[in-house]
């Protein structure tokens, strides 16, 4: 299949780049901020991912960035507090991508609306002048007017709140863009094949072309591990003796229509039967229900929900809105995999759910010099590069750099930008054949859209265009899968791929659909 010109540059600068400043493996939120991070001080910055950028773990999100109102009832205000700091730089630096969005919490007790209503005003004051809108006690008529499809008996009234949502898909595109714009090169479907060393010390990486089998031996003075759930796995490429950072959490999320929770408003289940909280979010035309929290002993590249987890979910949505979904009302569903730090790396002990354990993030340096973060989540992300860039600095003894990213506004994202999901790229997009032809009927995506995928965004399969550049999958399984012809057609214009080539993506595009249906 023919690279675009940009991959084609990119994959030169493998062969001929002598040393790399930072190497960064793992394409994922974390490991995208690293890359922009970096660039931004001016490091040589090189960002690997095996497959496609926020492919996993970050594509499968409950959509929110958020302090965290759960992490209040666990007494973590330090992370509450981090997160709501790094919300508030995500509403200025993304926009639109991230946005306000008022949630409620429903009461159907006097004692649960004033315990609600004061454990907001705890999340108030940890936000601070950075905080969205004040939260506010409402009486039954307003509840029931914010939340159209909740079950009206017993509800005495309710608090709302305000946090934020966005595509996060689309935000880890944006990442590589901006890590592009300030000098880094990334590639996707780039795979780390081992780990180079000189005098006990990690000096670079091989990696190897997935769509050539080309390999390279690429050095650089520090190599930083951003894997996910996989961080173990490369740990012990390291040092096979490696004790183990994470503890993976399985969560899933149901994608039902509109008409369930009409309204702009996002519903706050406080307390189900597993211990956690449960979401139901308008998201792009839909709403989104999630999520549960499973642990899993097994890192399958794709996880698949588990019956129990979709029972689970529909009888929680059940108990609280008016018209309970059934399992044919489900558009898609989605799991993911949570790289949750294990009681020993998080400082926690003693048993448990996966539930209670901590969000927060580890950076370890090994013997060697390999940097590894792991844990966190998506509203953190920024904090984290920041500490891991400047570990690594330190590490590889690279001039002495300052954080830019705090208030580094990303790619499309100028305060004048308009243009929706797409910023400052919109007049782009809507230059392209097909900006007027809809993709599919149910669907809000135009051919123009999928071109501008392959062309700008770092798409290479039909998955990367239904699944991230857009989330017709997410949204939409079987009109997604409708799509996949047409989508197959404009890759084959666009990437040139051989006829076997265009008939694997056509296949594992129709697979890939499949696992987005409820069986």
């Amino acid at each position: 299949m023919a690279a675009s010109g940009e991959r084609a540059a990119d994959l030169d600068r493998l062969r001929h780049e002598p040393l790399w400043d930072v190497l960064v493996v793992g394409g994922g939120a974390t490991g995208l901020g690293c890359a922009v991070d970096a660039a931004a001080r001016g490091y040589r910055t090189l960002l690997v991912e095996r497959g496609d950028y926020a492919g996993a773990t970050s594509s499968r999100s409950t959509k929110l960035i958020h302090g965290g109102v759960r992490y209040l009832r666990q007494g973590d205000l330090s992370l509450v507090r981090h997160a709501l700091a790094e919300r508030a730089r995500l509403l200025a630096n993304a926009a639109p991508l991230v946005r306000p969005l008022p949630f409620v919490i429903p009461a159907r007790g006097l004692g649960e609306r004033l315990r609600y209503s004061a454990g907001l005003k705890l999340y108030d004051l940890l936000a601070g002048a950075r905080g969205i809108a004040a939260s506010a006690l409402l009486d039954r008529r307003q509840t029931l007017a914010a939340l159209p499809g909740l079950r009206s008996d017993g509800v005495v009234g309710g608090v709302r709140y305000w946090d934020a949502q966005f595509d996060d898909a689309r935000l880890a595109v944006t990442l590589m863009r901006s890590a592009r714009d300030l000098g880094a090169t990334c590639l996707n479907y780039c795979a780390l094949a081992g780990l180079l060393k000189a005098g006990g010390r990690v000096c670079g990486a091989e990696l190897r072309d997935a769509e050539s089998g080309e390999e390279f031996a690429v050095r650089a003075r520090v190599v930083i591990n951003a894997t996910g759930v996989y961080a173990d796995a490369v740990r012990r490429l390291d040092d096979a003796g490696a004790a183990p950072l994470l503890t993976p959490s399985q969560g899933i999320h149901l994608v039902v229509d509109a008409a369930f929770l009409p309204g702009d408003s996002a519903l706050l289940v406080p307390e189900t039967e597993d211990g956690r909280v449960m979401f139901a979010i308008p998201w792009l035309g839909k709403v989104l229900i999630g999520t549960t929290d499973t642990a899993r002993d097994d890192l399958p590249d794709e996880p698949q929900p588990l019956a129990g987890e979709v029972d689970f979910l529909l009888r929680t949505a059940a108990g609280v809105l008016a018209r309970p979904p059934q399992r044919s009302d489900v558009r898609s569903v989605f799991a993911g995999l949570r790289p949750l730090l294990a009681p020993a790396a998080s400082g926690s002990h003693g048993g448990g759910s996966s539930a209670s354990l901590s969000r927060e993030h580890a950076i370890v340096v090994g013997d060697s010099g390999l940097l590894t973060v792991t844990g966190g989540k998506w509203t953190t992300y920024r904090w984290m590069a920041e500490q891991v860039v400047d570990r690594a600095a330190a590490v590889a003894g690279l001039p002495a750099g300052v954080c830019e990213t705090r208030e580094l506004r990303l790619h499309g994202c100028a305060a004048d930008s308009g243009g929706g999901v797409y910023g400052s790229d919109a007049a782009a997009v809507a230059a392209l054949p097909g900006a007027g032809v809809a993709l599919h009927p149910a669907l809000p995506y135009s051919e123009a859209m999928v071109r501008f995928a392959f062309r700008c965004e770092g798409a290479r399969t039909i998955e990367d265009v239904l699944a991230r550049r857009t989330r017709a999958l997410f949204i939409d399984a079987a009109a997604a899968e409708a799509a996949i012809g047409r989508v197959g057609e404009i890759l084959a214009e666009e990437l040139s791929p051989s006829p076997e080539r265009l008939l694997a993506l056509l296949q594992a595009a129709r697979a890939s659909a499949g696992r987005f249906r409820l069986a």
